[in-house]
């Protein structure tokens, strides 16, 4: 596989997940905010993280312990690239927000390189790829709602992850949302260890 460009810039947004009943199934990809991944191709080999903004200082540089690169080095991998890769992550929202930043890192890497190839991959195939930088922040427990809507964007439920299926759901163009951001941090990874394996129904 040949790479077709030398630069690129991409978006990915916010999402929101567990969406009413929806948990771990519901996702909804918001306008707003969002990270932003570049990618600068160099004669050299190998994928490096030159800077990153936004983050204070609380992300890792070395490119197997970032989300967004973890994606992206997965993809490089299997596909046998031998280009040097420079990129620049602009964190655009708080990390350990509930608004799916690592999701948005890690999709928005793996969408960049896949952005700059002569022959890109069908989003089916970039998901699994953007999941391996998810498990990074999710731990074990991989959940690919948020995942799921931002790469497709729109509200959509995620019917399978085994085979993947991701269903678009229909979304009023009249939709808004008010995010309430309390400005404390809570990573995925800590935050799920807190749920119990099995909850019983009763009846009522």
């Amino acid at each position: 596989m040949d790479l077709k460009y030398k630069y690129c810039r991409v978006f990915a947004p916010a999402t929101i997940a567990n969406v009413g009943p929806g948990f771990d199934i519901f996702g909804l990809a918001l306008d707003h905010p969002g990270d932003e991944v570049e990618i600068v191709v160099t004669s050299s080999s190998g994928v490096r993280i030159k800077k990153i903004t936004g983050d204070y200082g609380l992300l890792p540089l070395e490119p197997d312990k970032n989300t967004a690169t973890v994606s992206m080095l997965a993809l490089y991998q299997d596909l046998q690239l031998k280009t040097g890769l420079d990129i620049t992550i602009h964190k655009k929202m708080p990390v350990g927000s509930g608004m799916g930043s690592s999701a948005a890192s890690s999709v928005a890497g793996v969408f960049a390189l896949n952005a700059l190839l002569s022959e890109p991959l069908a989003r089916e195939k970039l998901l699994a790829y953007a999941l391996e930088g998810e498990k990074i922040s999710s731990g074990a427990a991989v959940h690919i709602d948020n995942i799921a809507a931002c790469l497709y964007g729109g509200f959509v439920l995620v019917r399978s992850k085994d085979p993947i299926d991701i269903i678009p759901l229909p979304v009023p163009a009249s939709l808004k949302c008010l995010i309430i951001h309390p400005h404390i941090e809570i990573k995925t990874s800590e935050s799920r260890k807190l749920l119990k394996r099995e909850t019983g129904l009763t009846a009522a």
